[in-house]
């Protein structure tokens, strides 16, 4: 993630900020130039950004959930990421609250979407298979106890995200009790649109076959491939050929999960290079590293790795001398680099045609 410049004042500003913490300009994130500027009021709901042109805030801006802005003059009352919105939280105080959690990790995920000009249909525009979003409610009985969680998941296009997992209590306890070593809204979002690009991108017997040769077969029984995870567990030799447990069990978990850490890797050295950071263990050289690139144009993902690994041992010593659980307790083995180098390739081939 960039780090941005209030265009009033100079101030650095953030990509969830919704006033400079120095003026006290309102802010809004235009999907256009992939920017958050600065607004100036022109009256009736309309604002002014310095580098020209009127705008207005995503109609989900009146919930306190979105900071997005579109044109003035454009047909949808939503923003870039919103009008992917299907079912949403409630808008009473728990689901307010979950809805904003939510939002912001949809957000993050966009702002990746919108770097790499990734493809992201709506249903208005592909009807069959667009993108778009569902939020569900648990099934509660009349004392509030969840009878039936909600499902997260993806098909043809649609993403399922339980909304009760943005409550910190709720998606720790099922991380606990699922063995997962990470969890969170914005991981879930990551994977879930691997499996739709997986569709969008995947998409000429050459890629294909490649793609197989990577992760196994697609066409593999997914509910016997399941079952066989859930009563057997994972290969033994899951780390050398796999970025977690998960991705062992099906080649399209294997390809959702890798995508999904790919976005992991790149925004976080995005974020690295931003401020600055870099990693120089005097008598440690094998654990230096400077992020002097754009990590969303690296040219394959041994670049990425090069600064990654370094960086990472970095976060995770600095999460435990906080008493914290790693940032990223994921190894990348050679075979897993292989699988986000076709992915890097994959996303490159995108913005490269536009």
């Amino acid at each position: 993630m960039k780090l941005f410049t209030c265009g009033t004042c100079g101030q650095t500003i953030h990509f969830d900020n919704r006033l400079c913490m120095r003026c006290g300009a309102p802010l809004g994130f235009l999907a256009a130039d992939v920017t958050l500027h600065a607004l100036v009021p022109e009256g009736e709901g309309v604002w002014r950004i310095a580098s020209g042109g009127l705008y207005r805030y995503c109609a989900n801006a009146v919930h306190d959930v979105c900071n997005w802005i579109v044109p003035a003059d454009s047909p949808h009352a939503f923003c870039e990421a919103c009008r992917h919105n299907r079912i949403v939280p409630t808008t009473d105080p728990v689901g307010l609250e979950r809805w904003r959690r939510i939002g912001a990790a949809q957000r993050h995920l966009f702002y990746s979407i919108l770097r790499w000009k990734l493809p992201h249909p709506t249903r208005e525009e592909d009807p069959a298979g667009g993108l778009v979003f569902d939020f569900l409610a648990d099934e509660l009985d009349a004392n509030g106890n969840v009878v039936a969680a909600a499902m997260t998941g993806h098909e043809d296009g649609l993403i399922s995200l339980r909304a009760a997992e943005a409550d910190d209590v709720v998606r720790e306890s099922v991380r606990v009790a699922m063995g997962e070593p990470y969890r969170s809204l914005l991981g879930h979002f990551r994977h879930e649109v691997g499996h739709f690009y997986w569709t969008q991108l995947v998409c000429d017997e050459a890629m294909l076959e490649e793609a197989r040769n990577l992760f196994g077969d697609e066409r593999e029984d997914y509910a016997a491939a399941l079952q066989r995870n859930y009563d057997e567990g994972p290969p033994a030799d899951w780390q050398e050929r796999f970025i977690s447990t998960y991705a062992s069990c099906h080649p399209a978990e294997d390809f959702a999960e890798c995508w999904a850490h790919f976005f992991h890797i790149v925004d976080t050295l995005e974020t690295a290079r931003a401020f600055g950071l870099n990693t120089d263990p005097k008598g440690h050289e094998e654990l230096e590293a400077e992020v002097t690139f754009d990590p969303y144009r690296a040219p394959n993902a041994g670049r990425l790795v090069e600064s990654w690994v370094p960086l990472s041992v970095a976060m995770n010593a600095i999460q435990r001398s906080m008493g914290q659980p790693d940032s990223y307790p994921f190894v990348l083995s050679p075979p897993v680099v292989e699988k986000l180098d076709f992915i890097n390739r994959l996303v490159r081939a995108v913005g490269n045609s536009q």
